[in-house]
């Protein structure tokens, strides 16, 4: 048997529908002056590509974490933090600040490492913590944990990126 109000108002499927047809449509339409935007070197794009790569290696650190959970929490934090970290310090290396022929592979991990220590550090007690009030947290309240800390940490390790290691200018 069919709802009747959906009987009088149409199916959900058919509203889903056009909602994906109106974003696609927004998405083809706006892809060109994204893009264009996000070429840019000011403050405001580097931090949308920050925040894309951030993005990014956060999928794969939940994909690791998820992954290696059976090993305990914080053995599967560790190493999916430090993997995470290490492809998004190159990534924004070379993607969001545009910096491989300014800096190096080990200097910017070692950079961006040293202000992710914090995060780690943050990120931890906050699963520890977790852990002890929930008695065995669900792993999507884990991650959705370390989401949160690492927002935080992020923004920290953006302005220390961009304004406190920024290389110096050669001169003129």
């Amino acid at each position: 048997m069919t709802c009747p109000s959906l009987l009088r108002r149409g199916h959900a499927a058919d509203a889903v529908g056009d909602l994906a047809r109106t974003t696609a449509q927004w998405v083809r339409a706006s892809a060109p002056q994204l893009t264009a935007r996000l070429r840019q070197d000011d403050t405001a794009a580097q931090f949308a590509r920050f925040v894309l790569v951030g993005a990014v290696t956060t999928g794969v650190y939940a994909i690791l974490f998820v992954a290696l959970r059976s090993r305990g929490y914080l053995a599967a934090h560790l190493v999916a933090t430090a993997v995470s970290t290490v492809l998004a310090n190159e990534l924004h290396r070379r993607l969001t600040f545009r910096a491989d022929e300014r800096v190096r592979w080990f200097t910017a991990q070692w950079e961006a490492g040293g202000v992710t220590v914090i995060g780690l550090l943050a990120t931890s007690s906050a699963l520890g913590w977790l852990d002890a009030v929930t008695d065995g947290a669900q792993p999507w309240l884990q991650i959705a944990t370390v989401v949160a800390v690492t927002a935080l940490v992020g923004l920290m390790r953006f302005v220390a990126l961009r304004w406190i290691f920024r290389p110096e200018p050669a001169p003129a």
